[in-house]
């Protein structure tokens, strides 16, 4: 059984009052707000005050991408002292599941994926349950056309102007391809008031079409009257203006893992030995166990005694278990909206998988033209090992957010990886911009003892002896 986590008092920052703020002054808007910058909990702040405060008198809806839907919201919503009163329930799984989920009459806020969306409204057949709506990554709904484009963007279109009594943009990346993905997300705000009733009127307006015919570019006055039309209806928050570019800003990402692989997990923390698929996993000490278990945390567990660190594997050598932390990492890759992302793991394992997740991205190697490529920001996602991305490097110029899939014990490793894009590297380079590190924890595992290591609270001996306790407790 997980740990109970204790709600903490929410103290908000600057910025997170000025998200607030503007959500409960102004019913329909967009708020831009960086990587990190707690939009989650200043969303389900605004919401929650309003359900107070009657303003809205059904439950919200939240559309996110797949993983953030399923726990980020939950999650931000159980750890705030004064959200206690906010039920938040996912709408995913299977029909049947999502169902269930529908009839819940407890539940206040309501969490969605985007997939699903059509599905949805077809499933309501008119009768809109819902107040305000929270679009979290709203760039999902920039394809959206009045008359074509995405189906699921057509669908919502349907009733946000008719059902919906609330609508917010969310994102840290309006315009990830350009001002051309701004027209279909502020649809939503404002029916087409102030950027063009049509896509056509809106293109025709401020771009001209490009040298092959098929694109469009924007005319040279586009950017400030663009901006100038929204400006009334937006809130733009960069994370510069409020953080110390000195210092990363971190975030931790939760997972949980599946009731199956925590069976295992607990095994092997147990018996030091589990069997998986035919196959004997079985650890040989102390050190032995905590690599397991790391393993075990990533998703997938070695089955021949290697660790997997030092060979590299074939799909003989390791079962997969989980794929929860992959389908985070998904979920910060499109948050990112393009940014390039460094991606760190530790076993092979992780990279085998990894590459199978996300077949375009490339792996940190030897040869001088990956790193040249990705500092010239041809490379959307790097996969690196700490340990090959040490001392005299240089990646700042390829980009500024490093995520942590894996964890293990080295400090001098995790430093240096980070030291390759850090905010030294960044303004010795003249990028006038945050560093973004997130680590992905399997929750209650032994990723959260290397965390509390690297933070300095306790000695890695210290931590070993008191979580064996604690398991032999429990």
């Amino acid at each position: 059984m997980g740990l109970v986590i204790p709600r903490r008092k929410f103290i908000p920052h600057p910025y997170q009052g000025d998200i607030i703020d503007r959500m409960l002054d102004q019913s329909r808007c967009n708020v831009w707000a960086g990587m990190g910058m707690g939009k989650t909990t200043s969303a389900l702040t605004a919401i929650d005050a309003e359900l107070l405060a009657g303003v809205h008198h059904k439950p919200a809806l939240v559309l996110a991408p797949l993983r953030v839907a399923q726990s980020t919201w939950p999650d931000e919503a159980a750890k705030w002292e004064h959200l206690a009163d906010l039920e938040v329930r996912p709408i995913v799984g299977t029909v049947a599941e999502r169902m269930a989920a529908l009839s819940d009459k407890n539940a206040n806020v309501f969490t969605l994926n985007y997939e699903n969306l059509q599905w949805l409204i077809e499933n309501l057949n008119g009768a809109w349950p819902f107040g305000r709506v929270v679009a979290d990554e709203s760039t999902k709904l920039k394809s959206f056309r009045t008359r074509q484009g995405g189906k699921r963007a057509r669908a919502l279109a349907s009733v946000a102007h008719t059902s919906v009594s609330g609508w917010t943009n969310l994102t840290g990346t309006p315009s990830p391809n350009g001002l051309k993905d701004l027209w279909g997300q502020n649809w939503f705000v404002d029916a087409g008031q102030r950027l063009g009733r049509s896509y056509q009127a809106f293109s025709d307006r401020w771009f001209r079409p490009d040298r092959s015919g098929y694109g469009i570019v924007p005319l040279p006055f586009a950017q400030e009257q663009i901006q100038d039309a929204m400006r009334d209806v937006s809130i733009s928050l960069d994370p510069k203006d409020y953080f110390d570019l000195r210092v990363p800003i971190v975030n931790a990402v939760y997972v949980e893992m599946p009731a199956r692989a925590r069976a295992l997990y607990t095994e092997m923390e147990k018996r030091l030995f589990f069997e998986i698929n035919g196959h004997e996993v079985e650890a040989f000490g102390a050190a032995s166990k905590t690599m397991k278990c790391l393993q075990l945390a990533s998703g997938a567990v070695y089955v021949d005694g290697v660790d997997g660190e030092d060979r590299v594997s074939s799909a003989k050598d390791f079962v997969e278990i989980h794929d929860v932390k992959i389908q985070a990492l998904e979920s910060i890759i499109a948050e990112a909206a393009g940014a390039p992302v460094l991606v760190a793991y530790h076993f092979r394992s992780d990279l085998a998988r990894l590459r199978s997740a996300f077949p375009k991205a490339r792996v940190l190697d030897n040869d001088p033209k990956t790193i040249r490529e990705w500092n010239a920001g041809s490379i959307s996602i790097l996969f690196a090992h700490p340990a090959s991305a040490g001392h005299g490097l240089n990646l700042q110029d390829g980009g500024n957010i490093v995520v942590f899939f894996s964890h293990d014990w080295n400090l001098e490793n995790y430093l240096q990886i980070i030291e390759r894009i850090g905010p030294v590297r960044q303004a010795q380079a003249g990028h006038d911009r945050a560093v973004f590190i997130y680590h992905i924890i399997a929750r209650n595992t032994m990723d959260e003892l290397v965390m509390a290591s690297r933070d300095g609270k306790k000695g890695v001996q210290d931590l070993l002896l008191e979580a064996i306790k604690q398991r032999r407790i429990a």
